[in-house]
């Protein structure tokens, strides 16, 4: 849980208020910040909400009030005791995933690093349930907390110039999926049909932080 006593509440330039809490990330306080994020999201005079790992930035007007700044530092005060008492259920999303072969060039590499076999890399990691924590890199792009210790592997040494969309891949200790075709470091496993991001859907991006995502396994091969 996180220590309350140790938040940082500070404005940044004249258009922006963040509250910050001290690491290690925890999935306690990213609940917390979710549930901010999502109380503000509608609240008048803000331009823009921007929950991050271990910290939410709110955008206002700053021609709002004179004091329109320190207005926001103490109601992040407020809001974050309130998150204290707030129990937010989170969605449960599920993506089907084509694991190695065409779909997952990298999935051999991860078993030898972690020392299992392939079949067994799959079956931890469509095993497990994670967390989305923020959005970012690009549109869509869910960082995930969960993955299993035993696959966590470094990213690439020499970064790919072109990941298609919807590569599922392991980065360290998380594991994500790519919304759009882009260069890319992380151990590619598999892939989705599914979008991602639709600049047309409301919301636009399929995960969102607070989300509870699982994998699964498919066989075959895609159209």
């Amino acid at each position: 849980m996180p220590n309350d006593l140790a938040m940082r509440y500070y404005l940044l330039g004249e258009r922006a208020a963040v509250l910050e809490s001290p690491p290690p990330a925890s999935l306690d306080c990213q609940r917390r910040i979710w549930w901010l994020a999502q109380t503000l999201a509608e609240e008048a005079g803000l331009i823009e909400v921007v929950p991050g790992m271990n910290n939410l930035t709110v955008v206002f007007d700053p021609d709002a009030g004179a004091d329109v700044g320190a207005g926001w530092l103490e109601r992040l005060r407020r809001e974050w005791a309130r998150a204290r008492r707030a129990t937010p259920q989170p969605r449960q999303v599920t993506v089907p995933v084509r694991y190695g072969g065409r779909h997952g060039p990298d999935l051999a590499a991860v078993a030898a690093h972690t020392g299992l076999s392939e079949r067994e890399v799959v079956a931890a990691h469509a095993g497990a349930e994670y967390q989305v924590y923020f959005l970012g890199f690009q549109p869509g792009f869910a960082y995930m907390g969960g993955l299993p210790a035993c696959l966590a592997t470094p990213r690439r040494a020499e970064p790919r110039l072109a990941v298609p969309a919807g590569s599922v891949g392991i980065g360290g200790s998380q594991t994500g999926i790519y919304p759009a075709a882009s260069p890319g470091g992380w151990q590619i496993i598999g892939r989705t049909a599914l979008k991602l991001f639709d600049p047309g859907r409301d919301p636009p991006s399929l995960l969102l932080p607070g989300d509870s995502v699982s994998f699964a396994a498919q066989e075959g091969e895609d159209d």
